[in-house]
């Protein structure tokens, strides 16, 4: 079976890469630096359902995300977080939290509704990060 990206992912995101094993997601909100790690394998829920080569990867693509929003975006705090609860196919949110966010201290999600990109905020953000790399 072909792996496809749930529909949720694929209505509320913006495809920014693909690396080995992952594909990396903008939650399409620009409110926080919100990206989603996607293992491109299909019916998988939980991390240890990767097999061990698999797992070592995502850790080694979930580190380079994390270095990479750390760089470009300099938070207070990096939040990790795999659910699934509404979408069960595995995917890692890393989101940039500030202090002066306007969700602060409290989770991002459902909190307020999603403000989208424009498409010159998407340059911009594309260009950081090709930097970045």
């Amino acid at each position: 079976m072909a792996f496809c990206l749930a529909k949720e992912l694929q209505r509320d995101c913006i495809e920014i890469a693909h690396w080995p094993l992952c594909k990396v997601l903008l939650m399409n909100d620009n409110q926080y630096p919100w990206f989603i790690l996607v293992p491109q394998v299909e019916g998988v829920k939980e991390i240890v359902d990767l097999s061990d080569a698999q797992q070592q990867t995502f850790w080694q693509e979930s580190a380079k995300l994390s270095r990479l929003i750390k760089a470009v975006y300099n938070p207070d705090k990096l939040n990790v977080a795999a659910l699934g609860n509404m979408v069960p196919q595995l995917h890692v949110h890393h989101i940039a939290r500030y202090q002066t966010d306007v969700a602060w201290p409290k989770p991002v999600w459902g909190l307020f509704p999603a403000k989208p990109y424009t498409e010159a905020q998407l340059q911009q953000l594309r260009q950081r990060l090709d930097q970045a790399l």
